[in-house]
């Protein structure tokens, strides 16, 4: 069996090295890792750091021309990822990679297709703490709930993250959709077309270093705001 991590890097110089230090130890057992780097030409020194893995088996790495959005690298990576199982991971240190494997368990045990790990099940709601900016985290946090509740009535659903980062599948979920979304607007559509499939996500608890946006956070959020209420609508009735 093959995980295929797909990683969107962009400006990322502070934390590049240390979040593919921990993607490359995580114990994962006798499943076998393709690390899939998508580097959005990053102006800051991150695509010299990328380059050293070129030619290290198990990477495989994209260079794109010009940043277009975190959906648009990462529905690249999902074009040549080999893996049985497919995981989304971002550049930077707010989720943990050492939690892969209770991410993984569910689907390895056959006992779901779609795993979402989850920053509410441990933290409850107030799970963005922005040291320097209490009322931005208070507003992310606050859209984020009622944001998640609209997507639980319009999908049927009980979810507590539907937005998370870490979303894990099975390959057969991907069969006969094609991903769209260019930005942050991917996790909705994503989610949206796997539920209407079939593919109900479990939740499992993982744990969350939020990062403000003075530390690299690169939500636009106004822009992301408008966009995922529009993904929402729009793949709950259009195919």
């Amino acid at each position: 069996m093959k995980l295929s991590i797909i990683m969107p890097v962009y400006n990322e110089v502070n934390y590049f090295k240390e979040i593919i230090s921990k993607v490359c130890s995580v114990d994962i057992g006798d499943i076998k890792k393709e690390i899939i780097i998508i580097e959005s030409n990053s102006t800051d020194g991150t695509r010299d750091l990328v380059r050293k893995y070129e030619n290290i088996p198990g990477f495989k790495i994209i260079y794109e021309e010009s940043p277009a959005g975190k959906g648009h690298a990462v529905r690249n990576g999902l074009k040549i990822a080999t893996g049985d199982i497919l995981l989304i991971q971002d550049a930077d240190l707010e989720y943990d990679p050492n939690e892969y494997p209770i991410l993984l368990k569910p689907i390895i045990e056959g006992k779901a297709k779609f795993v979402l790990g989850s920053r509410h099940l441990n933290s409850g709601w107030a799970y963005r703490k922005f040291t320097h900016d209490f009322p931005m985290a208070f507003i992310c946090n606050t859209g984020t709930k009622i944001f998640d509740f609209f997507f639980n009535c319009l999908y049927g659903v009980n979810l507590t993250d539907p937005m998370t980062m870490f979303k894990v599948f099975s390959r057969e979920c991907l069969k006969d959709i094609e991903f769209k979304s260019d930005y942050f607007d991917l996790d909705e559509e994503i989610v949206a077309k796997f539920i209407k499939k079939g593919y109900i996500p479990i939740e499992v608890p993982v744990s969350y270093n939020s990062r403000s946006f003075s530390e690299g956070k690169k939500v636009i959020f106004h822009r992301e705001a408008i966009k995922n209420i529009i993904a929402v609508i729009k793949y709950r009735f259009v195919d």
